[in-house]
């Protein structure tokens, strides 16, 4: 603004006036637009030639399955993890400990025609492998050369076992998403597996309560917190406990909170969680 009044000043001499300039409305090109239009006679083409590329196909989706897999190698072996998906999301991870000297790029080719092998056994037609090796997807899909010869006849046989596929496609992942088939590989890279020592598969649960709601037995139809609540009530402990069940008692009563006749339980963030019998009941025990 400084600089712009001493413009101004400078061209009074002149009998010249500075006029800020001003931006240009939208509306006025809007006018100036409807009022010389131009002709252009060229047709609309109304044809959309990728409008399904947003489209899936269910009855492909619903029959895919779909494979991860990793190699590891450290200090104390090597070891090739897999993890199949069935189609309605099952998963069977498979692990193998390799016995010969290798690279972590012959270990990711290893672990990936593991998971080739059993899906054919399986007689799997439509497969999406998805893995975090560049070199092992991109050789796969021709975006790099073979140019290892201990990696040739692995590429070879991948190649040959993709022959038995109807649909299969290759897909990196980073390794913060492969995080399965990561574990499985390192933990076969870190055990001693003998033939008198087989794993059987593994099977994962899915703990919802804390591990001490199991401790406490309901009998004579009492909540399964009644001894947690008797003791922060009157401050004794039943009866029937030992001085072990009396230490165990104590500590689990520290993260209980009782307010009148409710009892509340602390949670990491500080959240009180009201106790409850089971699902759809008061804290009394009666139905919800």
């Amino acid at each position: 603004m400084r600089n712009i009044a001493k413009w101004r000043c400078q061209l009074t001499k002149y009998d010249i006036e500075y006029v800020s300039r001003t931006s240009v409305k939208g509306q006025a090109i809007a006018h100036h637009l409807a009022k010389f239009p131009i002709d252009d006679d060229t047709p609309i083409n109304s044809d959309f030639p990728n409008e399904g590329i947003l489209q899936v196909n269910d009855e492909e989706e619903r029959l895919r399955w779909k494979m991860y897999f990793n190699g590891a190698i450290n200090s104390t072996g090597s070891g090739i993890g897999t993890v199949l998906i069935f189609p309605k999301g099952r998963h069977l991870p498979i692990v193998a400990k390799i016995d010969f000297p290798c690279t972590n790029n012959i270990a990711e080719y290893e672990a990936c025609i593991l998971g080739l092998q059993v899906t054919v056994d399986l007689k799997v037609k439509a497969l999406e492998v998805v893995g975090d090796s560049m070199l092992t997807i991109f050789q796969t899909i021709k975006q790099r050369k073979t140019k290892d010869p201990k990696l040739v006849p692995y590429h070879e046989y991948l190649e040959e076992l993709t022959k038995n596929f109807e649909n299969i496609s290759f897909m990196y992942t980073p390794s913060m998403k492969n995080q399965f088939a990561d574990a499985l590989a390192t933990l076969a890279s870190m055990m001693s597996i003998t033939k008198e020592n087989l794993i059987e598969p593994l099977d994962f649960e899915i703990t919802k309560d804390p591990a001490h709601c199991d401790m406490i037995e309901a009998a004579d139809d009492k909540p399964w917190y009644a001894d947690i609540k008797h003791l922060l009530q009157t401050g004794q402990f039943p009866a029937f406990t030992d001085r072990h069940d009396r230490r165990t008692l104590r500590r689990i009563a520290a993260h209980f909170f009782l307010s009148g006749e409710t009892l509340y339980r602390r949670s990491s963030n500080a959240t009180l969680l009201q106790c409850r019998q089971k699902r759809g009941t008061t804290p009394d025990g009666r139905s919800a």
